[in-house]
Order: structure tokens, then sequence, then C-alpha cells
């Protein structure tokens, strides 16, 4: 019996882990491929329950990935001030996020895969968020000042950047979503905690992820 060497199984593992299931594929390409998908809303139990689950990573090179990164797209677009959206936001329970990236020129949006938070600043900035997925709320919340990201775009192709102020605030709101986590639950971890207050924020309280 030819020997494969283990690597080569690791890898093969890896991927089949990451298969879309056919119930993801329909929705990524329910109507038409070419526009916005609906966001869900914790006022929806059976969408609250998809915000609050875990989400896995995605094969990058699938094609129904680039699907789902474009219609992400335009459901952040839909919105009134949206500056951020995740997949759970859309009904995917994948690691995919879009970010507005206001450290950049021209303020672009950009897509980051796989997206991982390595490192997390001391120094806390305490600002305004909202929530594309929670109705009429709002309040204020901590986050790392400065963050080390790892991600990887459309080809496979890994990257690490460093990234600080509001965008930070942004990444780190997203990424929580991938977790299940939603800033109407963080707040009441938050309560009893205390960090030093830096002032980061440069949007309004109409900003919403």
């Amino acid at each position: 019996m030819k020997k494969i060497p283990f690597l080569f199984i690791l890898f093969i593992g890896f991927i089949n882990a990451q298969k879309l299931t056919s119930h993801e594929i329909s929705l990524i390409n329910n109507g038409d491929v070419n526009t916005a998908l609906p966001i869900y809303q914790t006022t929806d139990a059976n969408q609250h329950n998809t915000l609050l689950s875990l989400s896995s990573e995605i094969n990058p090179v699938d094609p129904n990935t680039a699907v789902l990164v474009k219609r992400m797209k335009e459901s952040l677009l839909s919105t009134d001030g949206g500056v951020g959206i995740a997949a759970p936001q859309v009904g995917i329970n994948r690691k995919i996020i879009w970010v507005q990236r206001f450290d950049k020129e021209g303020n672009p949006l950009e897509y980051f895969i796989n997206p991982v938070i390595v490192w997390r600043s001391e120094l806390q900035n305490l600002g305004p968020e909202g929530d594309l997925s929670i109705p009429e709320f709002r309040d204020q919340f901590y986050r790392s000042k400065v963050i080390q990201l790892e991600y990887v775009d459309l080809k496979g192709q890994k990257y690490s950047e460093l990234v600080e102020g509001f965008t930070a605030v942004i990444f780190q709101h997203e990424i929580d979503h991938l977790f299940g986590i939603l800033i109407s639950d963080k707040k009441e971890k938050e309560k009893n905690d205390s960090y030093k207050k830096v002032d980061a924020f440069k949007r309004s309280d109409s900003a919403t992820r």
C-alpha cells in the first residue's frame, strides 16, 4: 500500500472541515447573486440564534466564498451608516468580515477571511457602538487601542498587520460576531471591569457594525 504523507492528510482534513453545507450554499446563492443578502436581526428568534452561534473557518478558494464576500459587501452598502459586517449577520456562521478602513486614505471597504486577533494592547478605548442586527441599541464599550490581525484573501494568501484607533474597534466588534458575542450581552460582562479611557473614536453614535 502506498504511503500518504502525514502533512497531506492534515491538509485534506483541513479542507474538508471547511466545506460549506448544502444549506449554506443555498443561502449564499439564493436569488440574484449580485444583490445584498438580508441582515439578520435579534428581534427574530431563529435569526438571533444564528447570531449567537460560533462561526467556523471557510475555504477561501471555494467559489461560493467569493459570492458570499460580494453579497456581504452589498448588504453593508445597503445600510445607513454601517461601517462593518460579519457573515453571521447574513445568516452564515463562517469567518468573513467587511470593515471600513478609516486608517487608510479614502476610507475603503475591505474584506477579511478567517481573521484572527493575535495580540491586543492593554490600553483600552471607551466609545459608542451600535449594531446592524440590534435595532435602536447604542452604548459605550471598551476596546483595545491597537490590535495585531492575521487573515487570508480569496486566493488563500496570508497577511498580518497592526491596526489602531477606530478601525481597530470595528475589527474587534466584527470578530466578536464570529464568536457569537453581541454588544447587548457584552455590556453585562463589562460592568465590573475598569480600564484606562482613551478617546480614539472618530465617528458619531450612529455608526453601526
